[in-house]
């Protein structure tokens, strides 16, 4: 396996970020992120969980008279909290927080409500089913506390098309028959779904399973407003899957069983854009190598495709997708002897592999869900060990349509202040003036045209050689981030006698020739290679005297007959 990621630690920061869009933050102890969602914003949400360790020097004076006593005392006060990042296009983190609940808590999933809101489910570490409504800033607006007297699990919340959600998990069966919500399960582990309104009202909750050890896996909403269930079960040692489609009230229409040799485990369901159902497995080949299978079904449980990808390595796809055109991107991990990456893999329509890619270093990496985001990169959730290190850290990062990492989206800021340190000596001596908006005006009073004039003059001409340097090799240094750079040529408001149609006509036509001949003196003084590049991203443009410049509402002349320039970025 390669290895492509380069982490910068920041030493006066608790995460690092690369000039690749890769965010690990690093926490004491074991920390994960689980999923992520876009926000409306355009920013990147992810859920996970930290661990947190209560001072144990509160019980220092505590006198135990058993050993079993003192490690009760002992079982609260360490555990998991979850927690919820939020990071802009420029990878920076704008909101953070744990969810402080009154008892340890792992969170599984991360649902966005219509408000930019969240819903994020999980569980205690005693057992307890956990939903959390929060709004946009992560404030809680209610924790509903739910499940059986038995243990039970969360996997996946889903989001329904009411607004409401599904939570899937699993619970310890029951010992008695005698519970409402048994539903034919006396095994091991049962499956647990319930479905609550969006006001968090719990409409129904339900078990179901067999004499064997089942779980739940994940759900997805069918068109007709039924819900198809994914779980998996261990039945006499060998591990499968179960479907089981169930009515929007949760009552079983019909249960089908997915077992075979080499042992299945299931991962995700999602729906298609043709209506039908994707099922990402993994299974055990003859080398006992995990392999990646991705099954294609109908509403009625017929198998319309069932494709397994064959990987020299054990790989498993988690979470999948599929884009617009019907293309499925998965992550997940990739393992061999010695280590584990992430995994990021594209699949076509028919679930033919076209790409995969691995991230990490020589340690534990995974990746454990993601998002497609508005335009059409990956947002990825999972976690990554630093080297020569045992504790997992949580990672966050945003991938190209080919798998590649996508580059940080700076800030207009950010630019301004890089193109304000680059041309400092020109702005101390009076030359130019740079602003926030990445516009850039000449100063210096030898720099303007004169009336009616567009030729540059050998004073112009030095100073664009000088400018056009610096400028030209900062932007095609930083060409990723650049969408267009405008040149632009002004005039005065006057024109002789004319009227103010004509005027603005000919000051049109005199602010175009001054905008080319800018341009013109620039371009051609560049190489070939550069030149090529500069075509890609230049813009002339005559603006007339719609731009003069206007002092103490007094328009000023001389200062109007210019040429002036800006940056446009790729996410402005």
């Amino acid at each position: 396996m390669h290895y492509i990621l380069t982490i910068l630690l920041l030493t006066t920061c608790i995460y690092a970020k690369t000039a690749d869009f890769s965010i690990i933050i690093d926490e004491k102890f074991n920390n994960a992120l689980v999923d992520v969602a876009e926000d409306y914003d355009r920013s990147i949400s992810a859920v996970g969980f930290i661990k947190k360790y209560k001072d144990a020097s509160s019980n220092s004076s505590a006198v135990y008279t058993n050993a079993f006593d003192y490690l009760s005392s002992l079982s609260s006060s360490s555990g998991s909290q979850m927690h919820l990042v939020k990071v802009d296009n420029s990878a920076d983190i704008v909101l953070r927080r744990s969810i402080d609940l009154s008892k340890f808590n792992e969170a599984t999933s991360l649902v966005k409500t219509p408000q930019n809101g969240y819903f994020i489910g999980g569980h205690t570490l005693e057992g307890s089913l956990v939903l959390l409504k929060l709004d946009s800033d992560a404030n809680k607006i209610f924790v509903k506390e739910f499940g059986t007297p038995n243990h039970d699990k969360m996997s996946k919340l889903v989001s329904l098309r009411d607004g409401g959600i599904l939570a899937v998990g699993s619970s310890t069966a029951s010992s008695s028959q005698s519970y409402d919500i048994f539903k034919n399960g006396l095994g091991l582990n049962d499956i647990y779904v319930a479905r609550f309104s969006k006001n968090g009202t719990m409409l129904w909750s339900k078990k179901y399973g067999s004499y064997e050890d089942d779980a739940g896996v994940d759900a997805v909403e069918a068109d007709d407003g039924s819900i198809i269930v994914l779980g998996k079960i261990n039945k006499d040692n060998r591990l499968g899957a179960t479907l089981m489609r169930i009515t929007e009230h949760g009552d079983k229409i019909w249960l089908h069983e997915q077992l075979e040799d080499r042992g299945i485990t299931p991962h995700r369901i999602i729906k298609l854009r043709d209506s039908a159902f994707a099922i990402s497995l993994s299974q055990k080949d003859e080398m006992n190598k995990e392999q990646i299978r991705v099954i294609k079904i109908d509403l009625q449980k017929n198998i319309l495709q069932d494709k397994t990808i064959h990987t020299t390595y054990s790989s498993v796809l988690k979470d999948i997708r599929e884009y617009s055109d019907g293309r499925i991107v998965g992550v997940g991990y990739v393992q061999d002897s010695y280590d584990t990456d992430g995994l990021a893999m594209l699949l076509d329509s028919k679930f033919s592999m076209l790409l995969q890619e691995h991230y990490g270093s020589r340690d534990y990496d995974s990746f454990n869900a993601l998002d497609i985001l508005h335009d059409s990169k990956i947002a990825v959730a999972g976690v990554h060990t630093n080297q020569d290190s045992q504790e997992t850290n949580m990672w966050l990062l945003k991938l190209n349509q080919d798998l590649s990492i996508s580059q940080l989206s700076y800030k207009s800021t950010d630019f301004y202040s890089m193109l304000s340190e680059l041309f400092r000596d020109e702005i101390q001596r009076g030359e130019l003036l740079i602003k926030e908006d990445l516009s850039i005006n000449f100063s210096d009073e030898r720099l303007y045209f004169q009336v009616g004039e567009y030729k540059l003059t050998d004073v112009q001409k030095s100073f664009l050689d000088r400018f056009g340097k610096k400028l030209f090799t900062f932007l095609y240094e930083n060409k990723e981030k650049i969408a267009t750079l405008e040149i632009n040529g002004h005039t005065s408001s006057e024109w002789g006698e004319s009227d103010f149609s004509n005027s603005y006509i000919k000051n049109e036509r005199l602010s175009m020739n001054r905008s080319f001949a800018t341009l013109s003196y620039m371009f051609k003084s560049q190489n070939d290679k550069r030149q090529k590049w500069l075509s890609e991203i230049l813009k002339g443009s005559g603006l007339s005297f719609s731009k003069k410049i206007v002092v103490n509402d007094t328009e000023d002349k001389e200062r109007s007959r210019r040429a002036s320039f800006k940056v446009l970025l790729l996410n402005d």
